[in-house]
């Protein structure tokens, strides 16, 4: 998994959801692999509840993206700002539930672990860099010489940060389906998590939906 770009400034706050858990081997006791199960129902039914308000920031996003994955330029700057707002506007409104908020994530086990922190990641990073974004659009467009430039400069990894954000959403609905599988599948799981509904999930936390295109096209400092 990539690394994301603004962990300098969120710390590990992003990963602490996934210190709970563990993958989940044919030597799990029948205890361990049922508390995985019911982990990994809750989180599913939890990405369920999100899927309206991430599809809409995901739009949003894909709208602002072309203007601002180069950097900000003043050819694009004067219609950035207002898919940028959107963009960040969207980020905002999407409200975890308890159970993928890291002082309730950091307890899930197996696969619902891994889920819950790369949500986290999605969460954090991006909403955060269209925060930022938007705060250096202002400064750029408002601000003193000086905070342009350095807002210019340091663009780049808000941009790349949204970017990593939208990479770790992208892989959720993989890592679901093979944590489904390794715990049982729908003869374990019945109707408490069907197969179809995991299927549903992983064609909404896909790469197909939810990856950026094309790849950041500015670097910091530039």
């Amino acid at each position: 998994m990539r690394v994301p770009a603004l962990r300098l400034l969120l710390g590990g706050a992003l990963i602490a959801a996934g210190c709970g858990g563990g993958t989940p081997t044919t030597s799990s006791s029948p205890a361990a692999l049922k508390l995985q199960r019911e982990d990994l129902i809750a989180v599913g039914h939890a990405l369920q509840s999100l899927e309206q308000p991430i599809a809409h920031e995901v739009a949003a996003t894909k709208t602002a993206w072309p203007l601002v994955v180069n950097g900000l330029h003043p050819r694009t700057l004067a219609t950035a700002g207002p898919p940028v707002t959107a963009a960040a506007e969207s980020a905002a409104r999407i409200k975890p539930p308890g159970l993928l908020e890291e002082s309730q994530a950091a307890s899930l086990t197996g696969p619902a672990s891994e889920l819950a922190a790369l949500f986290s990641s999605f969460d954090g990073l991006t909403s955060r860099g269209w925060r930022l974004i938007l705060a250096a659009i202002d400064s750029i467009e408002r601000g003193s010489p000086q905070g342009a430039r350095f807002a210019r400069e340091n663009v780049a990894l808000y941009i790349d940060s949204v970017y990593d954000g939208h990479f770790s959403l992208a892989q959720i609905g993989k890592k679901l389906l093979k944590g489904y599988r390794i715990l049982g599948g729908q003869a374990a799981f019945g109707a408490a998590l069907s197969q179809a509904e995991v299927d549903a999930l992983a064609s909404s936390y896909s790469e197909a939906a939810d990856r950026l295109h094309p790849h950041v096209g500015v670097r910091l400092g530039s």
